[in-house]
């Protein structure tokens, strides 16, 4: 039936998203352990949200979706309560959108959840397409991106799944949506510059837009993953103390009376031991001279711009070497790309760690488990 009504100018809203949202509202469902019955009415919503471009088009295509999905869900015998949840849902979906309950809500953010993946740029040059294919004047590039970013920034996920899991990665697509916005105002300036004095257009001692945004831009990236390292780190952390402090205060107490669980308590405490440590050296911070010398600064090797490097230093000094590296764009620019450069090689010791944190934790938690139920049906405790 979808292959039959779909129309080929309908290239953003066609069979290809509705395929992609059933199976993300499958996907949070699991993730909030949805009945059977609340997961088929999902499965329904997904399938039938966008409908109504069948036969008309963007506009109040929700309500006429919602009238056909009543046509479709009587003739599959589903009960009218049913029905009138999963017309309620399509309708819910219409922009701005205004979920009633967690339901709606995950219907809502399978909807948008392009926004927080990597497809979202290709997502967004899709709707442009189909939009002129309305009928819509050809859109300028730049213009329809900055409409998107509007639209982007202002929309917020429903669910805690997808404040979690989504809205990091919509951060960083408004980012790169910053970005690609800057890089066709530099090719329209640079066009429009052709014309005007050799001398004015070639000043390298201002840095030029693009570049600042690019640095900007990473610079945000590597703080954010930074963050998120930590937080798992912390998480790590957090969930281990909880397990240790509740293995040291009853189970230990039980060794006497219960010997066979010697074995897998200490495999178990050793795992989150291990872990532990993994996420606390993950986390670590790493202590400079904090000095940056003039002979660095006169080499243009100093990076005044990390705080471990100059905290020591008079203010005096500091201001000198900025001074000096504010007046020199290859200065500038390399102490930009070092600072960038050594912010990943943390980060990559950082993930380094925290992987063998968690794969610690998961085989050690595994084994442990398997220990206890080893324990548990083959050894009783008087044969200790």
């Amino acid at each position: 039936m979808f292959a039959s009504r779909q129309k080929k100018e309908v290239c953003y809203h066609n069979i290809g998203h509705t395929s992609f949202m059933v199976q993300k509202v499958r996907e949070m469902g699991e993730f909030y352990q949805f009945s059977d019955q609340d997961q088929e009415d999902l499965f329904y919503t997904a399938w039938l949200h966008d409908v109504g471009y069948w036969d008309g088009g963007a506009e109040g295509h929700e309500a006429r979706g919602a009238e056909m999905a009543q046509d479709i869900l009587t003739d599959f015998g589903l009960p009218q309560s049913r029905i009138d949840r999963i017309k309620n849902a399509i309708m819910a979906t219409r922009m701005p959108q205004s979920p009633a309950d967690l339901f709606e809500s995950i219907v809502c953010d399978a909807d948008l959840y392009h926004l927080g993946t990597e497809s979202y740029y290709d997502q967004t040059l899709l709707l442009k397409c189909e939009n002129e294919n309305a009928g819509t004047h050809p859109t300028d590039l730049r213009d329809w991106l900055v409409e998107s970013s509007k639209f982007t920034r202002k929309h917020r996920y429903h669910t805690s799944f997808g404040q979690r899991y989504l809205e990091p990665v919509k951060r960083v697509n408004l980012k790169y949506l910053e970005l690609k916005i800057e890089q066709l105002e530099s090719e329209a300036h640079g066009g429009k510059e052709k014309k005007k004095d050799k001398k004015e257009k070639k000043d390298k001692s201002k840095p030029e837009r693009g570049v600042e945004t690019l640095f900007r831009v990473t610079s945000a990236n590597h703080m954010e993953l930074s963050a998120m390292a930590d937080t798992k780190a912390n998480i790590m952390i957090s969930v281990n103390s909880i397990i240790i402090s509740i293995v040291v205060t009853i189970l230990i107490r039980k060794l006497e009376e219960f010997p066979n669980y010697t074995i897998p308590a200490i495999l178990l405490i050793s795992t989150c031991l291990i872990a532990m440590v993994f996420s606390i050296l993950a986390t670590r911070p790493k202590v400079t001279k904090g000095v940056v010398t003039k002979e660095d600064i006169a080499n243009k090797e100093g990076n005044l711009l990390y705080f471990g490097n100059f905290y020591q230093m008079s203010l005096a000094d500091y201001s000198d070497g900025m001074s000096k590296m504010l007046g020199d764009s290859d200065y500038l620019y390399g102490t930009m790309t070092r600072d960038i450069y050594y912010l990943g090689k943390v980060l990559g010791k950082k993930y380094l760690m925290l992987r063998k944190s968690y794969n610690v934790f998961m085989f050690g938690f595994i084994i442990s488990v398997l220990a206890f139920l080893i324990a548990s049906l083959f050894f009783e405790a008087q044969q200790y």
